[in-house]
């Protein structure tokens, strides 16, 4: 009976919601993204670059 009742209620009210939580979702999903490409850029990338760096000026030299 309630199925029946819930699919015969046309009003906008559950499309704007669902809207709102679509468009919340996909803020908060570029927000994340930003961070994440933020802090791999400056952290993890720094550090890679380092590495290969020294890995590519390796004289075989021992001291």
């Amino acid at each position: 009976m309630a199925t029946s009742v819930a699919l015969k209620n046309r009003k906008a009210e559950g499309y704007v919601d669902t809207g709102v939580k679509i468009l919340i979702a996909v803020v908060l999903g570029a927000l994340v993204l930003t961070l994440l490409y933020a802090l791999l850029k400056t952290t993890v990338m720094g550090t890679v670059t380092t590495k290969v760096s020294e890995l590519f000026n390796y004289s075989g030299a021992t001291t």
